[in-house]
């Protein structure tokens, strides 16, 4: 059993990680820090944990020695603070956006502010199993996902990793999100009397998690646009590029194929019949998978790929839970076999 604890545990990211972690046949949860909700029972803040765990929300300032250190703090944070993180534990997993970009420019650029700790950014892996897996294995410090980068990223991934796809033309991504992406705090956006029955696109252009895309996929000319929908977990991603002369759908089948088999929490999703015929977000909630489908326009040689995930498992704490087993030498699977629901 490794000891693991988290920090800002009361957020929707932070209760992600201790539902898996509780249930995780390897991990003991020894901290669970909390400043607004100190000295209260984790399952007062998340009631899904009666009668599964004792364990009360204990002091930042009081931490202790742990295996893996869990930071689901707001953006931010984490960088100002990461000598004093990495002396109590020997493993990190940041789920913040402070450890994803490898630049500390493009970080500045993208967040508007300098990065607090630059000679640590090329200390972290890129915590995506899909794309870093091997590196994984014998990383001490990961980074988190943006779960909208993550959408897309996994949705570009057979496209890029096969060749198929004509890098120098615009790559345009429209992603569909739920309102937990928001996190748990409250804004007048948020409220539900002005979020109820809406599609509100919030964001056309220069969406954070942009950068992301851009430094994993390689590509240089990529927009993210953003619309939030009437769902409380999910992100769709419905991603539009163009394919090489040549490329038929045969090709599309066989990369995806070949993406699947490698990934054992990708799943493609291309049915004739039925109602989910293509990957919808829905059937995900609570799972760690991503599904994938596709199409192509054989005359103009325009692919639409789509990715539907749970924002708070596969883009979130989902690949931060698979990306310590890969770090600790567990089955890449394990705590993370649950399959979502039916009718929900």
């Amino acid at each position: 059993m490794i000891k693991a604890s988290i920090i800002g545990a009361s957020g929707y990211t932070g209760g992600e990680l201790l539902r898996l972690l509780i249930a995780h046949p390897k991990v003991e949860i020894v901290q669970a820090t909390s400043r607004q909700k100190l000295g209260e029972y984790l399952y007062q803040t998340h009631p899904n944990f009666r009668k599964q765990t004792t364990l009360k929300f204990s002091d930042p300032a009081e931490l202790i020695p742990t295996d893996v250190l869990f930071l689901a703090l707001p953006h931010g944070q984490a960088q100002h603070n990461i000598a004093k993180y990495a002396a109590v534990a020997e493993h990190i997993i940041d789920l913040s956006a402070d450890f994803r970009l490898r630049d500390a420019d493009l970080y500045q650029q993208w967040y508007g502010e300098p990065h607090a700790a630059p000679d640590w950014l090329d200390k972290f892996v890129y915590g995506l199993p899909e794309l870093y897996r091997d590196e994984l294995k014998t990383a001490k410090y990961v980074s988190g996902v943006g779960c909208n980068a993550t959408a897309v990223n996994l949705g570009l991934l057979p496209l890029v990793n096969t060749g198929l796809l004509e890098t120098n033309l615009p790559i345009i991504a429209e992603l569909k999100v739920g309102s937990s992406e928001g996190g748990a705090s409250v804004n007048s956006g948020s409220h539900h009397p002005e979020r109820s029955q809406t599609i509100r696109t919030y964001a056309p252009y220069g969406h954070r998690h942009t950068a992301e895309v851009i430094q994993e996929s390689g590509l240089a000319d990529v927009t993210l646009t953003m619309t939030s929908v009437g769902l409380v977990r999910g992100a769709l991603a419905t991603v539009h590029g163009r394919v090489k002369d040549g490329v038929a759908l045969k090709d599309l089948w066989k990369a995806y194929r070949l993406a699947a088999s490698q990934n054992p929490f990708l799943r493609i999703v291309k049915e004739r019949r039925g109602i989910y015929r293509v990957p919808e977000p829905k059937i995900l909630a609570g799972s760690n998978y991503a599904d994938l489908g596709f199409d192509l326009n054989p005359k103009t040689g325009h692919v639409i790929s789509i990715c539907a995930i749970d924002n708070l498992m596969k883009g979130a704490s989902g690949s931060a839970v698979q990306s310590m087993n890969l770090m600790l030498g567990f089955e890449e699977t394990l705590g993370l076999e649950f399959m979502g629901l039916h009718p929900i």
